[in-house]
């Protein structure tokens, strides 16, 4: 789970190529690394996180980020979104571990034992949405590894078009909002909404509706990953609605396009007890 963080400046959309692997997400391979990997060590601004990085940094060989091996992202798992949206041009791996409250994508803490911990690391790969955004000031392109959410801006229901490869789905939506998930991203908000929860391998994404009032039945749609979706906004002079890719947002869209672009990934690093399918799976069973 990616719980999103409250939303500071947007970064630059993701431009960066990485090298995906084969599936939304590859794990179970450790990473080469070097006998004594270089860290890049990043904190949350919390005391706990603070103080995580100060220990840590009196122990390891740290360097900038641009010439690490490893970049070790401290805090919960809001600071680690922003983690791999900031640094994902770098295209290195990142291994966090938990200094704030949930922790679902992160490794449990401890000042002892890093080098080997990464060196024993499983990776999984994970490839973002694209949003393309269109509004009055142009096109807008944002990634997000969690999803791609269509909120409503006012009092007044929104009303979307939704489009799947091309072909018209639904014809109108009234509804606070809709959003499409990527697996990882899917036991956070989407989960909320009472979206599905999608196993990391399943090569699916959630299509969710966020209070639909009607069709008031309708509960959203599981899609091949190569959907290319289409959400066309009606009376959006009088019904406006926003566009937000993680913590990226883009307001009074006319349109907006999603798909997964899989030219683009960012490894996370796992210790092997740690394993984020079983973790994800075992969300279904939570009560």
């Amino acid at each position: 789970m990616l719980d999103e963080p409250t939303r500071p400046a947007a970064p630059a959309s993701g431009q960066a190529p990485g090298t995906a692997a084969e599936g939304s997400a590859a794990h179970g391979t450790p990473v080469p690394l070097p006998a004594k990997p270089a860290f890049c060590i990043v904190a949350a601004e919390t005391p706990e996180a603070e103080a995580a990085r100060t220990t840590l940094s009196e122990r390891y060989r740290t360097v900038r980020a641009e010439d690490a091996d490893v970049i070790v992202a401290l805090g919960g798992d809001g600071f680690l979104l922003e983690t791999l949206h900031r640094h994902l041009p770098l295209c290195k791996p990142v291994y966090g571990m938990n200094r704030g409250s949930v922790g679902f994508l992160l490794n449990s803490f401890s000042p002892r034992g890093l080098t080997d911990r990464v060196r024993r690391a499983q990776r999984v790969a994970l490839n973002p949405l694209r949003m393309v955004a269109v509004n009055a000031q142009g096109r807008h392109e944002a990634l997000a590894f969690n999803e791609v959410s269509l909120l409503r801006e006012t009092r007044q229901a929104a009303k979307l078009r939704i489009s799947v490869d091309g072909v018209e789905r639904l014809a109108e939506l009234a509804c606070d909002g809709a959003l499409v998930s990527t697996p990882a991203g899917s036991t956070a908000y989407n989960l909320s909404a009472h979206g599905p929860i999608v196993p990391l391998g399943a090569g699916i994404l959630a299509l969710t509706p966020i209070s639909a009032f009607r069709p008031r039945r309708w509960r959203g749609a599981l899609l091949p990953h190569t959907a290319k979706l289409q959400f066309d906004i009606l009376e959006g002079a009088k019904r406006p609605v926003s566009a937000v890719a993680d913590f990226t947002e883009i307001r009074d869209v006319a349109r907006v396009e999603v798909c997964e672009d899989r030219s683009v990934a960012s490894i996370l690093l796992f210790d092997p007890e740690m394993n984020l399918e079983e973790r994800i799976l075992k969300e279904q069973f939570t009560p």
